[in-house]
């Protein structure tokens, strides 16, 4: 197997709503909120229209992408034995996917994530992780790790604690390991944790420019440069409209945004990014057919709704 990801299983639930209804319900624009009280959740999403209802979770869009360029891949994410697992794992198994996961019957439903699409085509995030967020060392089989060229994981995880020992486990039994930052509250919430993760026990990182400079606390880009050099691994980084760079020990390779979009919604846009650029790493690409690729498929999932092409 090329790719194995373990992630959030994450039904997504996209709705479009007016700039008023972020502010209203105390929500910060372009970033993700963690509910963990089911009923809060619930009123958030009662009166909303829904657009559309996808099997999503960060690195588990990654995984349907590479999927979609003839990857041969898996996921690890915890579901529920409800009708929301239930159309999760038909989700990922019609891409494609090996699901490395039995549901069985929880007292926690399946993780849902509310996706509040603004007219500037931001997108707001409020996740209710439900099961997703309980994945433990028990769900993670070694074999299966070792049988994948890379596994990829997800930075929203770290919210919770078990997760982090599944995390340890596939991290130490893997042939090689590459995690995105997933979002810049986030990173602050574990910045010790992450940057530790970075420098000593992941072969790539991904992050947008916030998210790496938040980790580092650098005032400018250049500071990123050099902490990228100094701890020779490799990084990946999306600056939107300024491109992107990959930094691989002292090497870097640069690549300019593609210009004259028509912006829908800019979910799934790093994900996609990371599906790509790990399609054109584990096929043995130059790393600027790597980041085309990875500006490539980002670039398509922008003009259209959902994280899904």
């Amino acid at each position: 197997m090329k790719v194995l990801g373990i992630g959030n299983a994450i039904v997504d639930v996209i709705c479009k709503v007016e700039e008023n209804f972020i502010s209203q319900n105390n929500l910060t624009k372009g970033t993700m909120k963690l509910i963990f009280d089911e009923s809060e959740f619930k009123n958030l999403i009662k009166n909303l229209k829904i657009e559309k209802t996808i099997s999503g979770g960060s690195v588990a869009n990654s995984i349907v992408g590479l999927s979609q360029l003839k990857n041969d891949v898996g996921f690890i994410g915890k579901i529920a034995d409800d009708n929301l697992g239930h159309k999760y794992e038909e989700g990922l198994i019609k891409e494609n996917v090996k699901y490395f996961y039995s549901k069985k019957k929880e007292t926690i439903p399946t993780g849902t994530c509310l996706i509040l699409i603004t007219p500037d085509s931001e997108r707001t995030m409020c996740t209710f992780l439900g099961i997703a967020g309980k994945i433990n060392e028990n769900d993670i089989k070694i074999q299966t790790i070792k049988e994948s060229e890379i596994i990829f994981l997800e930075g929203y995880l770290w919210d919770e604690g078990e997760p982090k020992k599944a995390f340890e486990k596939a991290i130490i039994n893997s042939n090689k390991a590459a995690m995105t930052l997933s979002d810049q509250f986030c990173v602050e919430r574990h910045k010790k944790s992450f940057l530790n993760l970075v420098k000593e026990k992941l072969d790539i990182t991904f992050a947008n420019e916030g998210e790496i400079m938040s980790l580092i606390n650098a005032k400018n880009f250049d500071e990123v440069i050099t902490f990228a050099k100094q701890i020779n691994k490799h990084l990946v980084i999306t600056r939107g409209e300024k491109g992107a760079v990959s930094i691989i020990e002292d090497e870097i390779t640069e690549i300019d945004a593609i210009k004259n979009l028509q912006i829908k919604d800019l979910t799934g846009a790093g994900d996609l990014f990371a599906a790509g650029y790990l399609h054109g790493f584990v096929n043995k690409l130059s790393k600027e057919d790597c980041l085309e690729k990875g500006t490539e498929l980002s670039s398509k999932i922008i003009q259209q709704i959902g994280a899904r092409l």
